[in-house]
């Protein structure tokens, strides 16, 4: 009985064995296939031009004092009446938000002497998002003439950049399939599928932040000229071809 039962199981091993050779061969002939296959690996960039509606501003006020309390006072004190100007402007709460806060002493440095205490400095700056770019000079003017002691830069984007994302996305697309079939022209290849598609890169404000500079108050009827200029929408896509003769 105990042979009877290890021949059964020794012809099992067995017809297993076989049934998994036989279905090497398969997986080989498909492994070697996709292994032979000509690919073409390409990549193009698509970019749509836009105007910006939405500006990003960094104001700042500095304060002196002789002590660090009497800085922060006059400084917060300053600063109020910014923002209250920002908000007369139209500027949203929403759009105001405090960036950088802060109080340092203030030395005279002279030869042979010791660093000598000469008060203290309060900084207090706000990035705002102004998204009416046609009171975007007011916008600054009126800060400045409420207290403002610098503005520090701007810059320029879109409040939804979807639509200009989109059309750069066509754009590589094409740009991209253009360049596809004159490869496989130039090859003498045909292109059978698209096997993958992948992007990278994306919206960008364009052109840079701008330096702006504000240290005295202006006194004038005329808000500064403020040209906000076009944006370019960039997208990069890559993607791999299969081809044939």
């Amino acid at each position: 009985m105990t042979a009877l039962i290890n021949r059964t199981a020794t012809l099992a091993l067995a017809a297993a064995l076989l049934t998994g050779a036989a279905a090497l061969p398969a997986y080989a002939d498909t492994a070697d296939a996709a292994f032979r296959a000509t690919t073409l690996n390409l990549s193009a960039s698509g970019e749509s031009k836009v105007t910006p509606d939405l500006a990003t501003i960094t104001l700042g006020v500095q304060t002196d004092g002789a002590t660090a309390a009497g800085a922060l006072s006059a400084n917060a004190a300053q600063m109020t009446k910014v923002v209250a100007a920002l908000k007369k402007a139209g500027i949203a709460d929403r759009d105001i938000q405090t960036s950088n806060l802060s109080v340092n002493p203030q030395y005279v440095y002279e030869q042979n002497q010791p660093p000598k205490l000469n008060g203290y400095q309060a900084s207090n700056q706000v990035t705002i998002q102004v998204r009416d770019l046609a009171k975007l000079g007011q916008t600054v003017d009126a800060t400045v003439n409420a207290g403002a002691t610098n503005v520090g830069g701007i810059s320029f984007g879109l409040q939804n950049p979807q639509a200009a994302e989109d059309a750069a996305r066509v754009d590589a697309v094409k740009a991209l399939q253009a360049k596809a079939d004159l490869y496989a022209r130039a090859t003498g290849y045909k292109i059978v599928r698209l096997v993958s598609l992948g992007e990278g890169g994306g919206y960008t404000p364009s052109p840079p932040p701008m330096p702006m500079y504000a240290m005295a108050k202006m006194e004038r009827a005329d808000s500064s000229p403020v040209s906000a200029g076009e944006l370019k929408v960039r997208v990069d896509v890559s993607a791999t071809y299969e081809l044939v003769k």
